[in-house]
């Protein structure tokens, strides 16, 4: 945690007051927004959280009190966030010759190789996005990469990130615990991904904040998502109602991004993966784009690689033999 104090001074006393608003409520929503807390006497300002969100508050802070100059400009929420999104713009990410880079708390984010740099330009381009392949090519990773920009850039005003819970052939009710203790093994890479992007302590306030939101696939019947990157991992593990339910509640301002790895199905025998069928059906429709992904974007270790290649021929392997 980091420290910032500052002082905006002005012979206008009323500045101040237009600035932090009735009770403070315009650093309410700067603090909401970035993850700081914001406290001051009088014209004496104090920042705390972590040393980039500082920065950027005091960024925010400096530009709207620039704006108080004029008495007739209201400064309310939204005004914040466009300030917000124009400062993070300038921050998260960038466009280099065509190429999404990311900026998070490790370093920069961007993609290895031809596929995983198509894969980020189409989440900023297109509303609905599949990305298809085995483990280890990215998908989750750059997705979530994805969704802080863009909830850092003031693009989204949430993000929920989504997964099916059915694994290797285990149920639920046969893991000890309540609900949250049941699923929440499921749900774990989502936050190590969150944690690293973030940080923990970040990560943490946005979560509690519900900000951001991880959920099992079925708490999502019902609801419509709008403004909001939304993120269904492990899709392979759904069936075609549960895809169609999922696909049909994104809402206006709202991006969703399916991953899975159709190699990797732990559905009952005889259920037809709901990936698959996405895959399939949603073929041409406009404003979906699909990656597919293979054993040559794999970047974990190179071993990871090999084994990938050799379930492949595996399994091209035996398909062939079931035509003969």
């Amino acid at each position: 945690m980091s420290k910032l104090e500052f002082v905006l001074a002005s012979k206008d006393a009323g500045r101040f007051q237009r600035l932090s608003g009735y009770m403070n409520e315009n650093f309410r929503v700067i603090e909401t927004a970035l993850s700081v807390s914001i406290a001051n006497r009088g014209e004496l300002v104090s920042i705390e959280g972590e040393e980039t969100a500082i920065l950027q508050a005091r960024q925010v802070i400096d530009t709207l009190y620039a704006q108080t100059e004029n008495a007739a400009i209201n400064i309310d929420a939204a005004a914040i966030h466009l300030v917000i999104r124009d400062i993070a713009n300038t921050v998260s990410h960038e466009v280099v010759d065509d190429e999404i880079i990311i900026q998070t708390k490790r370093g920069k984010v961007r993609g290895r190789g031809t596929n995983q740099r198509q894969y980020l330009k189409r989440i900023f381009d297109y509303d609905v996005n599949f990305g298809l392949g085995p483990a280890g090519t990215g998908k989750t990773y750059l997705a979530v990469a994805c969704a802080v920009a863009m909830l850092n850039e003031d693009l989204v005003r949430r993000i929920v990130l989504v997964r099916p819970a059915v694994e290797a052939g285990e149920r639920l009710g046969f893991l000890p615990g309540d609900l949250a203790q049941k699923v929440d093994p499921y749900l774990r890479p989502l936050y190590d991904a969150l944690y690293e992007m973030l940080g923990a302590e970040r990560a943490g306030k946005l979560i509690e904040k519900n900000i951001i939101e991880i959920a099992p696939l079925a708490f999502m019947r019902g609801r419509t998502l709008s403004d909001a990157f939304i993120i269904l991992d492990e899709a392979q593990n759904t069936t075609a109602e549960q895809m169609k339910m999922f696909l049909t509640r994104i809402g206006f301002g709202s991006k969703a991004v399916v991953t899975g790895d159709l190699s990797q199905v732990d559905l009952p025998k005889g259920v037809r993966s709901g990936l698959r069928d996405a895959s399939e059906v949603l073929k041409g429709v406009e404003g979906i784009a699909y990656t597919v992904f293979s054993a040559d974007d794999v970047v974990r270790h190179p071993l990871v690689q090999r084994i990938v290649i050799a379930y492949e021929k595996q399994a091209a392997s035996q398909s062939n033999d079931a035509k003969r």
